[in-house]
């Protein structure tokens, strides 16, 4: 098979071996697949994949069943289906526990559904499973035109969450507005604390889910209400701050570190399934939808990583596999 790989500072599309599926494993032929954030930090040697996941990149695909091992059931060769992945997806074929994969919502296509996974999966899992988010509560986005933060928009749409973001130009923030935002702050024209206060009516956020880490943290903390949570799901604005201590427990407050990639196979089952059986059906009547800034060919995937580091994308960028 052809697959991705990372030849100095360059990727390459090239001859790689097919992986090898095992009991519980179904292997898809694969036609789309997404870049995120996480592929670039693992092309940097700052996220390596977990220990058996592929050292291909690639979160998620979305592709056609060509092989299902022993012990899967519920699926079947042709099936069109779409996955959430440890690493594999930029290649011709993938192999992936049965738990992680979905069927491919009615009506999409494999480059919208190939968009799906990773980032509904990780904003459902922390907004809902971590967060324990109930309807009604105030949330706050960072990094929303991000494609966790596009997702996250329309989850909280959707069962009655008010949600407000930070976003990188007023545009980013006009347009996560649109898609269900009840306002934004960008953080290039200053800090979303002071902003707070108006948007909660002086209450503070019940949750706030944020990629960015210590250079947010203080603010995150301020902006809490009380018996609020913070999850924090990357570190894109560092790794160590000081952190007063008095207001976590003053409000008891909770501070939630999260990630999804090195989770067990069962929990990542679980977050799918939660997907399949509450975001699926919104997916198909329209009310939600993947959110794809371009759909790039697969042999041009430099191209789709500089547009991702150039931080001007709205939702996600998809590689086509043909």
């Amino acid at each position: 098979m052809k697959a991705i790989q990372v030849d100095g500072d360059e990727l390459v599309w090239g001859d790689a071996p097919s992986p090898e599926m095992g009991p519980g494993e179904v292997r898809i032929g694969n036609r789309a697949t997404a870049v995120n954030r996480a592929d670039l930090a693992q092309r940097a040697g700052a996220y390596p994949p977990p220990p058996g996941a592929s050292v291909i990149l690639g979160l998620e695909c979305a592709g056609i069943i060509e092989e299902v091992g022993a012990d899967v059931s519920g699926f079947a060769v042709g099936d069109e289906v779409c996955a959430l992945l440890a690493g594999g997806g930029s290649a011709e074929e993938v192999v992936v526990p049965a738990g992680q994969v979905l069927p491919i919502p009615k009506g999409l296509s494999f480059t919208e559904a190939a968009a799906l996974p990773e980032v509904f999966a990780t904003a459902y899992l922390n907004l809902f499973m971590e967060a324990a988010l109930s309807p009604g509560e105030r949330v706050l986005l960072h990094a929303g035109a991000s494609g966790v933060g596009t997702a996250g928009i329309q989850l909280c749409q959707a069962f009655g969450n008010p949600v407000y973001v930070t976003a990188g130009s007023d545009d980013k923030i006009e347009r996560c507005v649109a898609l269900g935002a009840a306002g934004g702050s960008n953080r290039k024209s200053g800090g979303f604390a002071d902003k707070v206060s108006e948007w909660t009516d002086g209450n503070g956020f019940d949750v706030i889910l944020d990629p960015v880490g210590a250079a947010y943290l203080e603010d995150n903390i301020n902006s809490l209400n009380m018996d609020g949570r913070l999850v924090i799901i990357g570190l894109m604005g560092g790794a160590k701050t000081e952190l007063a201590l008095p207001p976590l427990m003053m409000r008891r407050l909770r501070i939630i570190g999260s990630t999804l990639r090195a989770r067990p196979v069962e929990a990542k089952a679980t977050v799918m399934q939660a997907l399949q059986e509450k975001v699926w059906p919104l997916v198909e009547s329209g009310q939600i939808k993947p959110i794809v800034e371009e759909i790039i060919p697969i042999a041009e995937a430099n191209r789709a990583h500089e547009l991702i580091a150039s931080d001007t994308t709205f939702g996600k960028v998809v590689l086509e596999v043909s």
